[in-house]
């Protein structure tokens, strides 16, 4: 089991998350795994549901810098990246950094700008650096991409590409509140945002080893081939064009490395695995368009991962 101390933290950071994101415990504890995991979050859905103050707020619990970009038609990569700039007095260039380089990155409606924009992306999603000029510049660790896109809306919209997918560790959605949390949200915002008032639970030292504590939860060896049933089903499904890249058979375990960790163990679960597969495996599938739905290739997916959680025997 973990510590005492590590679990009161971890628990208080949930406790205080919630007194901002009424009535959404699953959604945080999601939030968190992907933090934890050292992953990024695809957060798709409605505007209005809280996913620009899950992001806000979860940067300010963990007191580390936060920026937030609105991804637009017009913006450019330089826009994101940054751009070196002629200093007549030094007679040389200088970089001038934009803003990704923070700890927490809110991509607003990422799938608003053109696909060389959200390319800009990758190298910083999969390597935690950006290169500009032939430099090579490391982002600030803990990172976290926390990206979002509304899925009603296709007007003037660039779909995320497969591989731009692939990155993110896990994709959420928020929902609609309950009649009770959406009153809780009126009443403390009554007088002043929540926001104004949240304490930092932990720092980014923190992130950092309890990141490196999660890579060391204890994952046997028949989890690790429950998790790899599953991912080998989504390759040879007849209902898919796209199953599971290596990619995500190990965000999978990572991911459930982290819930082990929320959950206050030091060793992993097959219900770990179980729990992750929906989050973690939806977005990397292509259903085959025989067995899609219009416009609920998600849901469709969905089902299909559900149909192979079944098939495949949970080890004991």
């Amino acid at each position: 089991m973990l510590e005492v101390e590590k679990q009161k933290k971890i628990d208080g950071l949930i406790e205080t998350i919630e007194t901002v994101i009424k009535g959404k415990a699953e959604v945080i504890r999601q939030c968190l795994v992907a933090l934890f995991a050292g992953g990024h979050l695809l957060v798709e859905d409605v505007p209005g549901v809280g996913k620009t103050t899950l992001a806000h707020c979860l940067a300010l619990v963990i007191n580390c810098c936060f920026h937030r970009i609105q991804f637009t038609s017009d913006l450019l990569p330089s826009d994101i990246l940054g751009i070196s700039i002629y200093n007549q007095h030094r007679q040389e260039f200088e970089f001038k950094p934009g803003p990704i380089f923070a700890n927490v990155i809110l991509a607003d409606e990422i799938n608003r700008t053109t696909p060389k924009t959200q390319s800009a992306l990758l190298e910083a999603m999969s390597e935690g650096q950006v290169t500009v000029d032939n430099q090579t510049f490391l982002l600030p660790r803990p990172f976290l991409v926390l990206a979002t896109q509304n899925p009603i809306e296709h007007h003037g919209t660039y779909p995320l590409p497969e591989s731009q997918l692939d990155r993110f560790l896990m994709r959420i959605k928020v929902g609609y509140p309950s009649l009770e949390a959406e009153k809780a949200i009126f009443q403390s915002q009554s007088l002043s945002s929540p926001l104004d008032h949240l304490s930092a639970i932990l720092n980014g030292e923190d992130i950092i080893d309890i990141q490196e504590t999660v890579k060391r939860i204890s994952v046997d060896d028949a989890i690790v081939y429950y998790a790899l049933q599953i991912v080998e089903k989504t390759r040879h499904s007849e209902y898919l064009t796209l199953g599971v890249s290596p990619r995500g058979s190990l965000a999978l375990l990572r991911a459930a490395q982290a819930l082990a960790y929320i959950e206050g163990r030091d060793y992993c679960l097959p219900d770990d695995v179980k729990q992750m597969v929906p989050a973690v495996l939806a977005h990397r599938l292509v259903v085959n368009n025989r067995f899609s739905s219009t416009l609920k290739q998600n849901e469709d997916a969905g089902v299909i991962l559900k149909e192979i959680l079944d098939s495949v025997e949970v080890p004991l």
